[in-house]
């Protein structure tokens, strides 16, 4: 080895393209910007959307309804679920950390107790919300549903 054969390792230098360097780069003249009009002058800037002067797209979607910026999303979880989870964990009580670390809501989810299933065990859950029909089952079954 010597002087004479070093070149740098595979894949360590990227090839770029050289424009506005002169003709025989291939990139001269105009620079790869094409000819006249905004964007082949230097300093052109467009707004988020802009479409050249054509009714941008945002702009020709119909928009239909109304959109309630107050609205409060739930984690709807059943009490079927709620009884499996029991089952398989031996659990009596249930809360939100039990139910992200089974995986069933994430940490920023707020949770309400849906009454579809069959509750056989008694359960205290706490959770943000319950429908009337999974606070009635959860309590028929002497348990307590406790709201945070």
């Amino acid at each position: 080895m010597n002087l004479s054969n070093l070149k740098p390792a595979d894949g360590s230098i990227k090839k770029c393209k050289r424009i506005g360097r002169g003709q025989g780069s291939g990139h001269g003249g105009t620079s790869t910007r094409g000819h006249k009009g905004a964007k082949s002058r230097s300093g052109y800037k467009h707004k988020v959307g802009f479409e050249g002067g054509q009714m941008p797209l945002q702009r020709r979607v119909p928009k239909f309804g109304f959109t309630n910026q107050g609205r409060i999303e739930y984690k709807g979880i059943n009490i079927a679920t709620l009884q499996s989870l029991a089952e398989k964990s031996n659990l009596t009580d249930i809360d939100v950390k039990t139910l992200v670390k089974a995986g069933l809501a994430s940490k920023s989810d707020l949770i309400k107790i849906l009454g579809n299933g069959e509750l056989k065990t008694k359960l205290n859950v706490k959770a943000h919300a319950f429908s009337k029909s999974a606070k009635e089952a959860i309590e028929s079954l002497k348990g307590t549903a406790e709201k945070i």
